[in-house]
C-alpha cells in the first residue's frame, strides 16, 4: 500500500465547548503524535487554517529564506507569527482555539472543519456556505479545470 503521509479530507460540524475548544475528527489526529505541535493562522479570506507539522516544516524554510535585511520580509513575518497560535491535541482530540482567531473567523459557538488534503481549516457555518455556493455547479468544474484537476 502507498504511504500519502496525513491527508485530511472530509467535513465534518462540531460545537465549540465553554473553553473554546473544538473536537478534531479521529482520522485527523491518528497518524500524530502525542505532543505534536500545530499552527493555527487567520486567513485573509475569513477562517482559520491549520497546519500540521509537515506544512509547518516548509513554512518554516520559506521564513527562513528571509533576509534578515529584508525590511519588509521581517515585517510580514512579525506581523504573521503575531496572529498565529501553537496548538496540539488534548487527550479527548480537542484544540483550544484563542478568542482573536474565533473572532477573525465569524465563529461563535458551531464550527466547520474542513480538509484540505495536506492541512484543515475550521469556518463559521455562514462563511462555509458561501464557500460552497462560490464553488457549486459550473463554478466547480470550471475551477477544476483551471487548477489542472
Amino acid at each position: 500500500m502507498a504511504q500519502f503521509g496525513n491527508s485530511y479530507t472530509g467535513l465534518f460540524r462540531h460545537t465549540l465547548d465553554d473553553k473554546n475548544r473544538v473536537t478534531i475528527p479521529s482520522g485527523w489526529r491518528a497518524a500524530h503524535a502525542e505532543g505534536e505541535q500545530f499552527l493555527a493562522t487567520p486567513h485573509p479570506d475569513g477562517y482559520i487554517a491549520v497546519l500540521p507539522p509537515e506544512e509547518i516544516a516548509k513554512l518554516r524554510s520559506k521564513i527562513e529564506a528571509i533576509a534578515l535585511s529584508d525590511g519588509s520580509g521581517q515585517d510580514f513575518a512579525a506581523r504573521f507569527f503575531a496572529q498565529t497560535q501553537t496548538l496540539g491535541f488534548d487527550k479527548q482530540g480537542r484544540i483550544m482555539l484563542n478568542a482573536e482567531l474565533l473572532t477573525h473567523a465569524g465563529i461563535a459557538k458551531d464550527a466547520v472543519l474542513v480538509g484540505s488534503l495536506t492541512k484543515f481549516s475550521l469556518y463559521s457555518p455562514d462563511r462555509w456556505t458561501r464557500v460552497e455556493q462560490r464553488t457549486a455547479g459550473e463554478n466547480f468544474g470550471d475551477l477544476m479545470r483551471r487548477l489542472g484537476i
